[in-house]
Order: C-alpha cells, then structure tokens, then sequence
C-alpha cells in the first residue's frame, strides 16, 4: 500500500513560521492532503518538545517506549493511527573546518522521546540556546553531531538538509563542502540519505556518481500548513513503523522506498544564480559570462544550485543510474486552482472554498493530483482546473526561475489560454 512521508517540517516556535503550526492542525492538514507520516519537526524547542510529550502517544503495537527499532507517535485526541508522526528536528551548524567557515543544516530523526530528552539535556548542558529557535544554531561540527546522537541511540537518523542551498547546506556555494566525506569526515558510513531541497530534483543529483549510494529524500521543508506535502516520499508498506522508514533510506531498498514528490526545481527561490536587489536572474552561463559579478552594482552574485551542481557534476544533464527511484513533479492543489480561476492569492476565500470542495468530493490533494483520471475531476470542478491539473501532471508548464532568494514563477497558462467553457458542477 502507497504511504506517504513528509519528514521535515517546522513548529510555531521556529522563526519566519505560521503561528498555526500547532500537532493538532499539522495532523488535521494531513488528512486533507493525504500524508500517512509527518514530522513533528523542531523536537530541541523545549516548549515545542512539551507538546509533542503531552499530545502525542505510540501507536498501536509501540506501547513500550523504549522500542529498538524506535517509534512512531500519533495524536492522543484522534480516533485512529491514520496520520503518524515521526519525532524529528533541523539543526544549523555553524564553525570552522578546513580553514574556512561552514554553515550547514543537518535532518534528525530520533527513535523515541527518551533519545531526545537525552540529547536535549546534553546540548543544554552544553550551553546551547535551544529556547531561541525551532532551529536552533549550534557550534558544533557534523561528524561530532553524528556521533552525540549514535553514543545516545543507534537508531537515530541523520542527514544533510536542502544540500543545495547557497547559505546552508552541505554543498552550499557560499559555505559548503565539495563532497559528503569532506564534510562528515569519518562519520560518512553514518550517512544513509539526502534531501535534495526545493531547488533541486533527483535528476539533478543523479549527475554526481558520488551520491549514488544515499537514498533521495524529499521534504516540504514546510513554514506553514498549506506548504506540508509539497515535497514528499512514497514508500509502500502496509503499517509503517519507525524502524522500516530507517532500514529502507539506510538499505536504499526500492522495494520500499519508491520515490518522491518534488517541487518544480525552477521554482525554489535559489535555482538561478542572481542579486534580487537589482532584479539579476542569470543561468550559468551567463554567469560565467559576467565572471559571477552583478553587471548593476559590481559585487559577487549569489550562485544558486544549478551552478554548483554543474560545478561538481561528473555526468551529463540527463544521466539517470542504473535502479534510480522515479519521480514525481507537481504543483500544490490551490495553487492550480488560483491561477485556473485568475485568482493571485491561494489563500483567497474563493480559491479556499473550491479547495475544499474538491476534497470533499474527490478525496485527499494528493489523490487528485496524482491518481484521478483527469475525466472523474472534470465531474466535480470546472473545467480550468481540471486542465490545470492535467498541464501539471504533463509538465506543460511555463517558469520563471527563482534566484537569490526569490521564489520562481510557475505558469499554467499563457495569455487567452485558459478555457472558457464551463463543465462540471460549479461549487
């Protein structure tokens, strides 16, 4: 059975995040979307941690909390297991290595609530400001992260964050690595995945042979409630538990692991290389072209992740290896239904209460972005969103690419091109 996995995302109590990030309205947002593992995200914020302890319980079956093979948690106030949590956080490591200084963002995954509460008294008595932030900065290398988590439990999970991102991430062009080994040194053997972030896709991962033994994670990365799923996993399992999600990203066995869900890699808001200040969009080769200056204000551009990926690529565009896992591109369901209707918010009333028709007529979003033929949705909407949709799934699309911070622009459809005609119920 096709489950669906969104393991990182952040709380309320994380900077730049909805206040609406609260477990029961994460657990609530997934039914709607159709996501069977969440992630609490954020478990070091103490008072975030507080809730996951006095809201969430093992499921069924994971009574004993001290599980070898770890736990998965769902709501206390929910009648059934159909959403389970998965404890995880994102810490933003910050020192020197190899001369230079590095800042990257690193995925955990914890086995039960006692590994955590052990790790949050260790960084607390280590001084750390675990109160600040969802994401809490910390002065410590990877490798020596790695190992704090495996001294306190063997079943922890760990690994890069968003490996693109010019600011924060492994190989990030402004403080990052050239390769995994450089940058988690002995612990490397430790390191079973990586999320390939908004900017990228896994067949722009797949150009560098070196990455070939790590299972492509995908995750939304999300900072508020609309944003869960939009990077996703699939794995196929009947009841998942803790310990399969972790052997199928360690084993990188496609049998279980079955691929992912992935943003349109264009519009992540550090795809191009540029300076948003002075509305500089440039593609690599312009970059080159201009020696990574901005020609307005002559100073170094921020260079995004299809730069570094060719950068480091030792393979052509459009290498796929032997066995990779598929992908999936989509767009979020209200965003089609924004801009099939000419609507600029997807959060207007309109736009919201289309949403949840759909939902309520065909079932969760991503069943009908991925599964409904697209003649069944014609039957429960207009006729615009179920050409979006189709456009979606086609990859018929029009982008203009993010940079520099700035999201890209996803087009549907161009001038005069959206239908007329009304079929289906109207809501």
């Amino acid at each position: 059975m096709r489950k669906i996995l969104d393991l990182h995302i952040h709380s309320k109590y994380s900077r730049a995040c909805s206040k609406n990030l609260t477990l029961e309205n994460i657990g609530a947002a997934c039914r709607t979307k159709g996501i069977d593992v969440i992630a609490t995200g954020d478990f070091t914020h103490p008072k975030w941690f507080l809730d996951i302890k006095n809201q969430l319980e093992p499921c069924s079956g994971m009574a004993g909390r001290n599980m070898p093979d770890g736990t998965l948690y769902k709501l206390k106030t929910a009648d059934d297991e159909k959403v389970k949590f998965i404890l995880s956080t994102e810490l933003s490591l910050i020192y020197k290595d190899g001369g230079k200084a590095r800042r990257i963002h690193v995925v955990l995954h914890a086995p039960n609530i006692e590994a955590v509460e052990k790790l949050n008294s260790h960084l607390e008595k280590s001084g750390y400001n675990l109160k600040a932030d969802g994401r809490p900065i910390l002065g410590m290398k990877a490798p020596d992260l790695v190992k704090l988590c495996l001294s306190i439990d063997p079943m922890f999970l760990i690994y890069p964050a968003h490996i693109w991102t010019p600011w924060f991430s492994v190989f990030g062009s402004k403080s990052g690595f050239d390769s995994m080994e450089e940058c988690f040194h002995e612990q490397i053997e430790h390191i079973y995945g990586l999320e390939t972030g908004l900017s990228s896709d896994p067949e722009m991962n797949w150009r560098l042979s070196a990455l070939d033994k790590l299972t492509i994670i995908s995750n939304s990365d999300a900072h508020s409630l609309p944003n869960l799923a939009r990077e996703a996993n699939i794995m196929e399992s009947d009841d998942l538990s803790y310990g399969e999600i972790y052997e199928a990203i360690k084993k990188k066995d496609l049998a279980k692991w079955k691929g992912t869900i992935e943003f349109y890699p264009e519009e992540g808001m550090y795809h191009y290389d540029g300076h948003r200040e002075h509305n500089t969009r440039f593609t690599p080769a312009e970059t080159k072209k201009n020696k990574g200056i901005c020609p307005v204000c002559k100073k170094p551009l921020t260079i995004g992740v299809l730069y570094r990926v060719d950068q480091l690529a030792d393979r052509p565009e459009g290498f796929k290896p032997k066995g990779a896992a598929p992908f999936i591109k989509l767009v979020e369901l209200d965003k089609i239904i924004a801009e099939s209707l000419g609507i600029k918010s997807r959060s207007s009333v309109k736009v919201q209460e289309e949403y949840k028709n759909m939902i309520a007529a065909g079932g969760t979003e991503v069943k009908i972005l991925l599964d409904l033929p697209i003649e069944e949705i014609k039957k429960f909407t207009r006729a615009e969103i179920a050409e979006g949709i189709r456009r979606v799934r086609a990859g018929e699309l029009k982008i203009e690419p993010g940079y520099d911070g700035e999201y890209g622009v996803v087009k549907i459809f161009g001038e005069g091109e959206r239908p007329k005609t009304r079929q289906g119920k109207m809501f």
